[in-house]
């Protein structure tokens, strides 16, 4: 346990119904008796673990709040410590002064994520687990959710101990081979030890092949809606928010800057941005927006280029179309009217027909759109591979086993693979925690809230 008992509020900044200090550390239970008083008179100290207080927080016998005081002892907490929790009426004031009075009390100022930390430390989770809390948090879409739930219950630290299993057998034969280099050792023959290697790295390359799917169910696609003034941008943009997001009207130019939502469609969820209209004009502030436009166009996962089709195309589109990667979705807009648009300017570009103003053609949309993003469908009971560091672990263990796999098909001895075995090993006991430095503990905590 560490010597210093931390404190800090543990809900969101604002106005809600409680806030909520958390006290964690050895003197928890002591400073909390310090800084709330029962209104039964009983002592915090004296109460089991899982027990309840009702009373106030006081400071100088002046009363902060009223407050209910929840005390869990160690190690049956979050923590592994002695925690107490004071609930106290939601509000910026009251739950600062609270926690004020705790401090002064005795306790330190807990650092982003310490709470967790705490939890990682004295094996309460593993860090693989506890990466999955601040994912939980940010959770967008149910998907992301369920994967974050599943994740901290253990399914990816499940997965990787199967695999490290194997990966001891080898390490374990290949010790027994070093001390009786001349008895046979069971799967220790070059075929059987080369499977078990192709096993170790199809799992491991299963594993690092969901972390691209899982980063966009997590963290969403950043998506452009782009065309020429009045051709149904915004009208689209509205229609994929379900509301009034952006300003439609008749008078080309009306949205100037980026107009900003975030949407799910189909399970995918879309950063949206609405942009002015490109087109070659005079007028400063639209041109400034139409730099925007472009400057986003370009930077953008997905592209959604809105075309009226009941115009003829003028060198506005063409620059336009000639812009246009591999990431974009061709969107023909006001399909309820009569096209008289040059169809040809699109073969062999990914089209879209729909008209916005009455939302035909939108499911269609969203089947380009799951096909363009080409997210590979995750079930929520998946084990997956969920913040840049578990990749880098899970990519530097595939790595070593490819290479161990490739130096034993050139001919070198089985005995010579273990660095790299050992290599792969190490890699993978980093992804949960069980083989890390203290350098990587504090980078993965750093990016927590204060009081998770």
């Amino acid at each position: 346990m560490s010597e210093r008992t931390v404190a800090a509020i543990s809900t969101p900044q604002g106005e809600g119904g409680i806030a909520v200090i958390r006290i964690s550390g050895d003197e928890a239970i002591k400073i909390a008796d310090k800084s709330f008083r029962a209104f039964s008179g009983q002592k915090l100290e004296t109460l089991k673990g899982y027990s309840a207080a009702y009373g106030e927080i006081v400071s100088d016998n002046k009363v902060i709040d009223d407050a209910v005081a929840l005390v869990f002892t160690s190690p049956k907490s979050f923590t592994g410590e002695n925690v107490v929790e004071l609930s106290v009426h939601g509000g910026k004031l009251v739950a600062r002064d609270a926690l004020r009075v705790v401090l002064s009390n005795g306790a330190d100022l807990a650092g982003p994520g310490e709470f967790t930390k705490r939890a990682y430390l004295n094996g309460k989770l593993d860090l693989a687990s506890a990466e999955s809390i601040m994912e939980i948090i940010s959770a967008k879409n149910e998907t992301a959710l369920k994967i974050s739930r599943m994740a901290k219950e253990g399914n990816l630290s499940r997965e990787i101990e199967e695999i490290t299993a194997e990966i001891l057998k080898l390490d374990a034969a290949i010790s027994v081979y070093a001390d009786y280099p001349d008895e046979e050792i069971e799967g220790l023959d070059t075929p059987t030890f080369l499977k078990t290697l192709e096993k170790i790295e199809e799992n491991i390359k299963k594993l690092l092949e969901t972390y691209d799917a899982g980063k966009v169910i997590r963290e969403g696609v950043d998506t452009c809606i782009v065309g020429k003034p009045n051709v149904g941008k915004s009208t689209l943009m509205n229609v994929l928010c379900r509301e009034d997001r952006s300003i439609v009207t008749d008078v080309a130019g009306t949205t100037r800057d980026v107009v900003e939502s975030t949407v799910t469609v189909d399970g995918i969820t879309l950063n949206l941005s609405d942009t002015a209209g490109i087109r070659s004009t005079e007028d400063t502030v639209e041109k400034a927006g139409v730099e925007r436009s472009v400057k986003r166009l370009n930077n953008s996962a997905l592209v959604l280029a809105v075309f009226d089709v009941s115009r003829p195309f003028d060198n506005d589109d063409r620059k336009l179309i000639s812009a246009l990667g591999n990431n974009a979705i061709i969107v023909l807009n006001k399909n309820d009217l009569q096209s008289v648009a040059d169809m040809s300017l699109f073969e062999g570009k990914n089209t879209v027909s729909i008209s916005a103003k009455d939302n035909s053609g939108i499911q269609k949309l969203y089947g380009e759109i799951e096909k363009t993003v080409n997210s590979r469908k995750i079930s929520g009971d998946e084990a997956v591979l969920i913040s840049e560091r578990q990749r880098n672990c899970a990519k530097r263990a595939y790595e070593s086993i490819a290479e161990a796999k490739k130096s034993l098909l050139s001919g070198i001895t089985i005995d010579a693979v273990g660095v790299l075995i050992d290599d792969c090993l190490s890699a993978l006991l980093e992804l949960t925690g069980k083989r890390v430095t203290n350098e990587v503990t504090d980078e993965v905590f750093k990016r927590f809230c204060v009081g998770k």
